[in-house]
Parts: C-alpha cells; sequence; structure tokens
C-alpha cells in the first residue's frame, strides 16, 4: 500500500502532501494536548508494532503490494483518529527515509491512506458499533477491516488518479486482498487490545469510553 515516487505525477503529490500536513498539524496539536507520561510508552511500542507488521508486505500486482495497516488499533487504544495520524505519519517517516519503503514525494499520499483514512474510518466505525453492541472485541476486529480494506480502496483510487493502473483492476485487486488481510488485522487488532487492557487496565476507560471501566 506504499506508493513509491514514481507511481504519482509531482503535483497530484504535492495536493496530497498540503492535505496530509493539515492532519499532521492537528495530530500534533493532539500529541501536545493528550500525549501524557503515561501514554508515551504505548505510542512507542505501537509505532514498533505498527512498523513491524507492515513489513511482511504480499504482492497484489500493478506493481504495489499488501500489508496490514494498524490505525485502528492506534486510534482505539489512544481514543482519536489523529492518534492514529500521529502514529503513521512516525513510521512512513522511518520507513521512508531510512528503508526506502514508499516514496518521499508521495508520503504525504500514503499518511492519507493509512493514517487519516486509516485512523478515521478505524476509530469512528469502532465508536458506532461499541455504542451499539456495548462489546470491544469483535467492534475493534471489524473496525480495523473496514480501515484496512478503504484504505486499500483509497490508496487503489490515488493510483487509478495518477494514471498507473486502471480504476476497476484496481479497485478488485486492492479490495480482495485487503478484504482478505483485513480479516487478520482484525484478530490482531482484538488481541492486542485484549492483552493491552490485561496489562493496561487504565486504559480500558479511553477504549470503552466508561469512568472507571
Amino acid at each position: 500500500m506504499h506508493i513509491p515516487d514514481a507511481f504519482m505525477p509531482i503535483w497530484q503529490s504535492g495536493i496530497y502532501w498540503v492535505i496530509a500536513l493539515i492532519f499532521i498539524i492537528l495530530a500534533l496539536k493532539w500529541a501536545r494536548n493528550e500525549l501524557t507520561e503515561d501514554k508515551i510508552p504505548m505510542v512507542a511500542v505501537l509505532s514498533a508494532g505498527i512498523f513491524a507488521i507492515q513489513a511482511f508486505n504480499l504482492p497484489v500486482g500493478f506493481g504495489t503490494s499488501g500489508h496490514l495497516v494498524g490505525g485502528a488499533l492506534v486510534a482505539i487504544l489512544l481514543g482519536s483518529p489523529y492518534a492514529a495520524v500521529f502514529v503513521l505519519t512516525l513510521v512512513l517517516i522511518i520507513q521512508g527515509i531510512i528503508f526506502g519503503d514508499g516514496g518521499l514525494t508521495t508520503m504525504g499520499a500514503n499518511i492519507i491512506n493509512m493514517g487519516v483514512v486509516g485512523g478515521f474510518i478505524g476509530y469512528y466505525s469502532y465508536r458506532g458499533l461499541h455504542r451499539a453492541t456495548k462489546s470491544v472485541y469483535l467492534p475493534a476486529a471489524v473496525a480495523a477491516w473496514l480501515a484496512c480494506f478503504i484504505s486499500a480502496l483509497a490508496c487503489a483510487v490515488m493510483m487509478w488518479a495518477a494514471g498507473t493502473f486502471p480504476l476497476v483492476p484496481g479497485l478488485a485487486a486492492m479490495g480482495i486482498y485487503h478484504a482478505i488481510i483485513g480479516i487478520v488485522e482484525g484478530a490482531i487488532t482484538a488481541g492486542a487490545i485484549y492483552l493491552l487492557l490485561q496489562a493496561r487496565p487504565e486504559f480500558s476507560e479511553t477504549v470503552t469510553g466508561v469512568s472507571g471501566a
């Protein structure tokens, strides 16, 4: 899902960078206001975990690949979609600059795909499902699946707009692969939330939205 430099015209990359920078500024504002000392270790753990799970890539076709995203997990545990933007931006910067995974000119597009789309879809779908079911783990799994799947579709649309590959085959390839990958992401997200809440029960209030839960 990481878009390389050559896959997108510079002018389109610039537009995505402008949009991404708006969300990065809002994410930095979130970090300044909400990133307390007890959350900093969690951010470090989540960043390392997402970096690791994104290292496993499956070839999708049209020169791109599929992988887990992790935005929903961050947003649910830290209680904000801007947390996902913050963490995914850090991960993508390290991947792009140090490891050459994803382009530098296209990093804005990658931040939008994985951080913005993944974070917002994951967070708000989880909140809606959680309110409806009063459950944590199944809504988290479904939200993570949706975040992975819709992020992949957003990437396919961007690549089509860039003229890299046709729309319908691209949506089919990215959608089918990430519909399957999303099942794994949903299971990992639910399992990770369960394990982290066992180790750090103080985060249950953020996850459930219930004081003292």
